[in-house]
């Protein structure tokens, strides 16, 4: 990831947290006006923001207000992500259920701190140059030249093919996907994304599913392309982790009336956050050579314990069989979010 697409990508996770955190970075100090109706909807002020469309009651016009409110909204989302982290690594039940029961000024959203772990994680995935899936044994500019020169080889069989309509058609549809190719060979390139030296020609295609053999027979003939597609829908379609997780909660709850579908949710926005944070915590520790980083693997069960606990108000012997059943139940939504992506990928 080159430095202008990480600021891109930077901007863009600030923009959706602080769309999903709208009071984040508000400053009221030197610099903003003080009206007495609201600027956007013209209703009189009360308080701090308008009862009727809810902008700010003051609006900087300085220069050093304007810095002060990216700085702020940006590293302390109005000092919330500071008491947000440490509750979601020690008291993960704790912070699940406040913010379920409307206890919520002190912290940032799930879907805030999970957009923006996700960024994180990719973000340092990239910059360490570790990125999703390895490496492959071929470079970008060696697959740009094999499809070039395949896409030549086409266009001159469709010269000789003439009027043969079956024959053209099979030809026209590889220089479709020949042209595919070339065009994510060429945005790896620019990307900055490298890709050198893992042997994939001992993966064999074995499995009785079409599209999985299918999928595999592609990323052996292009590897680079297969591995930054895998790690664009992969970031792009993070978020379907969630709804991938809640049925598997509910079932450790079904046809409950204390605990509904809005609560899973929150739990499992949370879970992931902490899961996405170890995975930055186990890739830096990984560049740095920190022995026996693999033990971090081990933390998301005694998570989910706590979490489960204080969140459901469970016994330990409740919250302890029901971590089990999660943790299986975890490993099969990260299965289907591995599908999701093949399918995404292949196509």
């Amino acid at each position: 990831m080159s430095g202008t697409e990480t600021l891109g990508g930077l901007a863009e996770a600030f923009a959706a947290a602080r769309a999903v955190e709208p009071t984040a970075g508000e400053y009221a100090g030197p610099g903003h006006t003080h009206e007495t109706a609201c600027l956007n909807c013209g209703t009189a002020l009360v308080g701090s923001h308008c009862h009727a469309c809810g902008q700010a009651a003051h609006v900087h016009k300085t220069l050093g207000a304007f810095f002060h409110d990216l700085l702020h909204g940006v590293f302390h989302f109005e000092g919330k992500i500071w008491r947000t982290l440490p509750m979601l690594v020690a008291k993960p039940g704790t912070l699940t259920r406040e913010y379920i029961d409307g206890r919520r000024a002190s912290y940032v959203s799930p879907i805030a701190l999970f957009l923006f772990c996700v960024f994180l994680l990719f973000t340092t995935i990239n910059s360490l140059g570790g990125d999703i899936g390895g490496s492959v044994n071929m470079t970008v500019d060696q697959g740009l030249k094999k499809e070039r020169a395949e896409l030549v080889s086409l266009q001159a069989a469709r010269t000789e093919a003439k009027d043969d309509a079956d024959q053209l058609a099979r030809i026209d549809q590889a220089i479709v996907e020949s042209r595919k190719n070339i065009a994510g060979l060429e945005q790896i390139k620019k990307s900055g994304i490298s890709v050198a030296n893992v042997d994939t020609s001992g993966i064999e295609t074995a499995s009785d599913i079409g599209w999985i053999n299918e999928a595999v027979k592609k990323a052996k003939a292009n590897p680079g392309l297969a591995i930054y597609k895998v790690q664009t829908y992969s970031y792009k379609l993070s978020w379907a982790l969630i709804p991938i997780s809640v049925p598997f909660l509910w079932l450790l709850f079904p046809f409950s009336r204390r605990f509904g579908l809005y609560d899973h949710t929150v739990f499992v926005t949370y879970s992931l956050c902490f899961v996405t944070l170890l995975g930055i915590v186990a890739t830096i520790g990984g560049k740095l050579g920190i022995a026996n980083i693999g033990i971090l693997a081990l933390l998301p069960p005694v998570h989910m314990l706590l979490q489960l606990r204080g969140t459901y108000g469970l016994s330990w012997f409740g919250a302890w069989w029901r971590t089990w059943f999660l943790s299986m139940f975890a490993f099969m939504a990260m299965l289907l979010f591995a599908v999701i992506i093949l399918v995404e990928a292949g196509g």
